[in-house]
């Protein structure tokens, strides 16, 4: 009789446990060859509607659909073993009601086997990530500059440049860690703004774009590779695999065209 061993993946209670400990490390991931790279050195691969952007070429994550983020989300899970999946919940998928929210939550978590959802919002989101905790759904929460919104705020404008609004902002990490959230995305804010909602919480704050001083950070895959055209000015480029791709490509085309392979490549034996 054989016994399958499986690795044992992250889970929620162990993100939270690290809150103002060594720093959580996340990625987003939308394949699976990408997820089992991040897999090796990550402790939570977000499955991002940014997905929309990066990989089917919208204009916006807007047009994201539940559909996409699961088939994305199948993928990384089949990809990955160790650490935590977190899917996105696209736009127009959870804001209606909490009862919508749930539906398609236990929907996304039961296609793609996830640990958990995404959601953006502040105390305006609250009940609903309550009402998901309560029925066993961990939730990670995104404050500050949500993407989603990016058609009323105007673009991506860095949130809390006005000190006046720092209050709003603190308090809608507050109201979404209250309500069950098991950490929370922080994106798009200045430094000391991010600081002082990261003092402000008792779970953990990952940010992006916002303070190296957060619970964690995440980056985009795609952005930190150098696998994106373009890339928000905070990213830091670790590696420029768009130009050795680049390169590689118009090598391979020169090749074919000048028939140089030699005469034991691309020939199955």
């Amino acid at each position: 009789m054989s016994v399958e061993t499986r690795t044992k993946r992250v889970t929620a209670p162990e993100i939270t446990s690290r809150k103002g400990a060594t720093p959580i490390v996340a990625l987003t991931a939308y394949t699976a060859p990408m997820a089992a790279m991040v897999d090796a050195h990550a402790d939570l691969i977000l499955v991002g509607d940014s997905l929309g952007m990066v990989v089917h070429g919208l204009p916006s994550t807007v047009g994201v659909t539940v559909e996409m983020m699961i088939l994305h989300g199948q993928a990384v899970v089949r990809g990955s073993q160790r650490a935590m999946a977190v899917v996105d919940m696209p736009f127009g998928s959870y804001e209606e009601s909490p009862q919508q929210a749930f539906r398609n939550a236990a929907r996304i978590m039961g296609e793609t086997g996830c640990g958990a959802v995404k959601l953006e919002g502040g105390s305006r989101m609250a009940p609903t990530i309550r009402f998901l905790t309560e029925r066993g759904i961990p939730v990670m929460g995104h404050v500050g500059l949500l993407p989603q919104a990016t058609h009323t705020l105007g673009g991506f404008k860095t949130q809390g440049r006005d000190a006046d609004s720092w209050a709003r902002h603190i308090q809608d990490a507050a109201d979404v860690a209250e309500a069950g959230a098991f950490a929370i995305v922080v994106e798009g804010v200045v430094e000391p703004l991010a600081v002082r909602m990261t003092e402000s919480v008792a779970v953990p704050t990952i940010g992006i774009g916002a303070s190296a001083r957060c619970d964690g950070q995440i980056l985009v895959l795609d952005d930190m590779l150098g696998l994106s055209a373009r890339v928000p000015r905070f990213v830091r480029r670790f590696a420029d695999l768009g130009a050795q791709a680049d390169r590689a490509i118009a090598d391979y085309a020169a090749a074919v065209r000048a028939r140089s392979f030699p005469a034991e490549d691309n020939v199955y034996r």
